[in-house]
């Protein structure tokens, strides 16, 4: 079914209240989500459940935040798979009433509402009534799904009770198990939850393994990379150049130039806001015409340029605003 995928789950648009703030970083998730997947060569994308938080009502704010977001996985994608978790379900026990099913008119998008099994592996929604019998006798080696299973943590100080249906115990048939709903990342045996988006609330202090899981399943192999260990080496990044700068500008730092390819200098700036941008309902136009894009200088200052031009422009365009980045023979 996929070579390379990337996953992630329990992301949670409209926690809070549906707070603005976290339906923001929520869709900067999504941003870096995609990004790190492009990085690692993921054609396939799967998201494991809990899409919004209030089962009861959808506010209009988190429904727009909620389309942004899932255009921008269907198109990044050759295949995006998703599907439901107990809090996208009006009734916990059902799933004919939900909060995501108009997912399946994105296009790029698959959505999941029924345990559906292709090749090697099997996409499980959050099981209803009497499904979880089911599992036992399913033969695929990787199985998705949102499972609530007994003895794992709920959170770092709650285990989950044994409820007497679905034991870890009815995976035989599987080699690997990956699931949403815990938001605390752990493993027992064959069975792997991993771990929510990003912290939501008190509950998730302190504990930075969130974020997503990148499954190579040509090489048998799952990684799993934090965003608060890839901010925390973005802003550090940052720092450094700024404290370069003011060295350089004090005479007392020596300015190391070598070769370096404007092109992707470019590219890591636009990366960096071209979601600020589109939330302005704006756009970076990339217009890289240069043959030979090498020059001598040096990264760090150059990035910075570059970041300092995008954001001027973005910070002093009253609306919409239209960015162009572009390099030429004659740069």
């Amino acid at each position: 079914m996929f070579k390379k995928a990337a996953v992630f789950t329990d992301i949670h648009l409209g926690l809070k209240g549906n707070s603005k703030v976290h339906n923001d970083d929520c869709e900067e998730f999504v941003d870096w989500f995609i990004q790190n997947a492009k990085d690692n060569g993921c054609e396939t994308g799967i998201f494991c459940g809990d899409w919004h938080h209030n089962r009861n009502s959808l506010n209009l704010t988190t429904m727009d935040a909620t389309i942004r977001s899932m255009e921008k996985l269907g198109a990044s994608f050759e295949q995006f798979f998703f599907f439901d978790g107990n809090h996208d379900l009006y009734y916990k026990d059902k799933r004919d009433v939900n909060s995501t099913a108009f997912a399946k008119h994105i296009p790029g998008i698959t959505f999941i509402d029924k345990i559906t099994t292709k090749e090697d592996v099997t996409l499980v929604p959050w099981l209803v009534g009497e499904e979880w019998k089911k599992i036992k006798n399913i033969k695929s080696k990787y199985m998705f799904g949102h499972f609530e299973l007994p003895s794992f943590y709920m959170n770092a100080m709650v285990q989950m009770p044994d409820t007497g249906e679905l034991q870890a115990s009815h995976f035989e048939h599987q080699e690997y198990v990956f699931s949403g709903h815990f938001h605390k990342r752990q493993k027992q045996g064959k069975i792997y939850y991993i771990g929510n988006a990003f912290p939501h609330n008190y509950a998730d202090a302190w504990d930075d393994n969130r974020g997503m899981m990148i499954l190579d399943k040509e090489n048998n192999k799952d990684d799993y990379v934090n965003i608060i260990d890839e901010e925390n080496k973005r802003l550090a990044s940052q720092v450094e150049r700024v404290l370069n700068i003011a060295r350089t500008e004090k005479e007392s730092y020596n300015l190391d130039r070598y070769q370096v390819n404007i092109h992707d200098i470019i590219n890591e700036s636009v990366n960096i806001f071209n979601f600020k941008v589109e939330k302005k309902e704006g756009k970076i136009i990339k217009k890289l015409n240069a043959d030979n894009p090498f020059i001598k200088g040096n990264k760090d200052h150059l990035i910075n340029v570059f970041n300092n031009l995008i954001e001027n422009a973005y910070k002093y365009s009253e609306e919409k605003p239209i960015i162009i980045g572009f390099s030429s023979e004659y740069l």
